[in-house]
């Protein structure tokens, strides 16, 4: 099986559109955009531990926004020229997956902005 058969096996149209092709969900419409609740934030791919509820924070950027990773190696990063612009892509470290971008103008003491597709993440709230 190739790793193409296995991710359209595995994850939804939308979860491979983003995660395997780099698309964007439209922003505002992601379902972890709003959320408050205390957890953490796995990749939707290969359920690597990515992010953790403390990190999140409200931006109105429209996609869930964080101020860092949840461990040293939980993602990476690469820079994206698509659509005529230089960005510095997120990439779940494990699987590869595209989660999103980051930016250097976030408002908490990290300065950063990690911008993430409501559709790569996997939400386990604390019990």
């Amino acid at each position: 099986m190739t790793d193409e058969t296995y991710w359209k096996e595995k994850l939804t149209d939308e979860q491979y559109k983003i995660l395997r092709e780099k698309c964007t969900e439209p922003p505002f419409k992601g379902k972890y955009v709003n959320e408050k609740r205390r957890g953490k934030y796995n990749c939707a791919g290969c359920k690597n531990l990515l992010f953790l509820s403390d990190s999140k924070f409200t931006t109105g950027c429209g996609w869930a926004s964080f101020d860092r990773p949840a461990g040293g190696e939980s993602i990476s990063t690469q820079m994206d020229y698509s659509h005529n612009m230089e960005r510095i892509e997120v990439i779940c470290s494990n699987c590869k997956g595209h989660l999103g971008h980051v930016f250097e103008d976030g408002p908490t003491d990290t300065g950063m902005r990690y911008c993430i597709n409501s559709v790569a993440l996997e939400f386990v709230a604390e019990s």
